[in-house]
C-alpha cells in the first residue's frame, strides 16, 4: 500500500508531462500544416494568410481547450455541492444529519439578534421494528422517508429539521408562541396518519409519537432534548401532543 501510495503522484504528474508535450506538439503541428495549407494558395497576400492564421489557429485550438475547462469547473462545483451535502444532510431521509442540526440549533437559539425564545419538538416514529420485521428493512426505511416528508411539509420555512437518532426526529422552531408549537405539532401528527403506506399491498398505520417544550430564553440543546423527552416519557396514547414549558 505505501509503495502505491509513493508512486501515485509521480505517476500523475507523467501523466500530466506526456499530455502537455503532445498537447504543444500538436498545436506546432496543426500551426505548421495551416500555414503550409496556406502558401499554396496563390490567391492570397503574405497578410492575409497571415490574417487567416491569426484568427483561425485560435478557434480551432482555443474553442474546445476552454470549453473543456469550462466543463471541468462545472463538474468540479457539482461535486463539491454534493460533497457539502453529503456532510450536511442525512442520506436516506433529506433532513439535516445529528451533528449539523444540533450545532445550527445551539448558533440559533444563541445568536444576539434573533429571537431567544421558540420551541424545540421531537418525533418519535412507531410500529417501525414490526415493519422491519414484516416487510423487510428497506420499507423501514421507506417509512422514515415518508415520515420525514411529511414533516417538512408541516413546519415553516424557517424551521430545521434533523435527524437526530436512528429513529427519531428533532423540529426547532425558532422564535415560535405555544400556539404556534402546538399547531404545527398537531399538523405533523394529522400529516402523518394520512400517509398512505402500502408495503408489499398490505395497507399498514404510520403513527408518531410526538411533543416538545417551549422555552423563553436562551437554551442549549442538551436541555431543550431532554425537556422534550422527560414530557413524552408519560405520554400513552400515540395520538396526544404534549407539550411542556422550561423552567430552570
Amino acid at each position: 500500500m505505501s509503495i502505491k501510495t509513493e508512486t501515485a503522484p509521480a505517476e500523475a504528474w507523467k501523466h500530466v508531462v506526456w499530455l502537455t508535450l503532445l498537447g504543444t506538439a500538436g498545436c506546432v503541428g496543426l500551426s505548421l500544416g495551416l500555414n503550409y495549407l496556406l502558401l499554396l494558395s496563390d490567391a492570397l497576400t503574405p497578410f492575409g494568410r497571415s490574417v487567416i492564421t491569426a484568427a483561425l489557429l485560435p478557434i480551432i485550438i482555443a474553442l474546445p481547450l476552454f470549453a473543456l475547462l469550462g466543463w471541468r469547473e462545472v463538474e468540479i462545483r457539482r461535486y463539491r455541492q454534493e460533497l457539502t451535502r453529503s456532510g450536511t444532510y442525512d442520506h436516506l431521509t433529506g433532513c439535516l444529519n445529528g451533528a449539523v442540526f444540533t450545532s445550527m440549533v445551539d448558533r440559533r437559539a444563541a445568536r444576539p439578534a434573533g429571537p431567544r425564545s421558540g420551541a424545540f419538538l421531537v418525533i418519535h416514529p412507531e410500529h417501525l421494528s414490526a415493519i422491519n420485521l414484516r416487510f423487510g428493512l428497506e420499507w423501514g426505511d421507506e417509512a422514515l422517508r415518508l415520515i420525514a416528508g411529511a414533516i417538512r411539509s408541516s413546519v415553516r420555512k424557517e424551521d430545521l429539521i434533523g435527524r437526530i437518532g436512528t429513529a427519531m426526529f428533532g423540529v426547532f422552531l425558532a422564535g415560535a408562541t405555544e400556539e404556534d408549537a402546538k399547531e404545527i405539532g398537531n399538523r405533523i401528527r394529522e400529516a402523518v396518519g394520512q400517509i398512505y403506506f402500502a408495503p408489499k399491498g398490505d395497507k399498514d398505520v404510520l403513527a408518531i409519537r410526538a411533543g416538545g417544550v417551549v422555552f423563553e430564553q436562551e437554551l442549549a440543546f442538551e436541555d431543550m432534548f431532554r425537556s422534550a423527552e422527560e414530557g413524552l416519557s408519560d405520554l400513552q396514547d400515540e395520538t396526544d401532543f404534549h407539550l411542556s414549558h422550561f423552567n430552570n
